[in-house]
């Protein structure tokens, strides 16, 4: 019995050394922007393999130098309340898990909801550091780095490097490329309609941008982005104090 003791033992602190990494990396991201996420790093490889010319983009773009009409439009369409919570919608989680079981039973021919079940943070958690690939592990990992995301950095700051990871399109990552290859703009120009239309591009970018990864019944862009403008409006672009969180506040 000692080995199954001392595989266990090999087990546990091979997770404890992991999450201290990520810790580590998270913690640094305090001052210093993440150069290349998992997500585009599997991105990458998928379309380069190991050729040095790759059709890959990204430019970092400061949170101060984006539209705050992109940011209500991402907020819109991904996390209405991100300035609010800690990180995990729970009430979202257990809708999406139940409208995927309603999609399975439907040999998946369900609509799709507007969002999903993963808050921002989610989302940034798994494009940092983990693999796209679905099991109960790579979900309880999420959650974690979830939260070392939420204590460590602020929500202005997880925002920010959301804005400069997720994907935008096929080999398009942040709002720096995403604007320029739709728009030939800098982000902070991007108008209504235009950050409407990106902020509809998330949940499914690259049959936005190409035609060729859409597949029937998939999103309807033209309501999505016609939802979005009618709620802009509503969405905090800073943290509600706890006095007024019953109040109606669009900064």
């Amino acid at each position: 019995m000692r080995w199954i003791a001392y595989i266990v033992k090999c087990l546990l602190a091979g997770f404890v050394a992991m999450q201290v990494y990520f810790a580590v990396q998270i913690a640094l991201w305090i001052s210093l922007d993440p150069s290349t996420t998992a997500f585009q790093r599997a991105e990458r490889w998928r379309l380069c393999t190991w050729h040095w010319s790759c059709p890959v983009y990204s430019m970092w773009t400061p949170y101060d130098k984006i539209s705050n009409n992109l940011k209500r439009a991402v907020l819109v369409s991904e996390d209405d309340i991100f300035f609010q919570h800690k990180g995990v919608r729970v009430e979202d989680m257990q809708k999406a898990w139940e409208k995927n079981q309603q999609k399975s039973q439907l040999g998946g021919k369900a609509k799709m909801p507007l969002r999903g079940g993963s808050t921002i943070t989610q989302q940034l958690a798994k494009n940092l550091f983990l693999s796209s690939e679905q099991n109960y592990f790579r979900k309880g990992q999420e959650l974690i780095i979830t939260g070392l995301l939420e204590l460590t950095l602020p929500k202005q700051r997880l925002f920010e490097i959301y804005l400069n990871s997720v994907e935008w399109g096929e080999g398009i990552f942040g709002i720096g490329a995403a604007s320029a290859h739709y728009y030939a703009t800098v982000p902070a120009a991007l108008d209504l309609d235009q950050s409407a239309a990106l902020a509809s591009a998330l949940p499914a970018p690259k049959c936005f941008d190409k035609e060729q990864y859409c597949r029937r019944g998939s999103i309807n862009y033209p309501a999505r982005q016609e939802f979005i403008l009618e709620n802009m409006g509503r969405v905090a672009l800073a943290p509600v104090p706890q006095s007024k969180t019953t109040t109606k506040n669009t900064k």
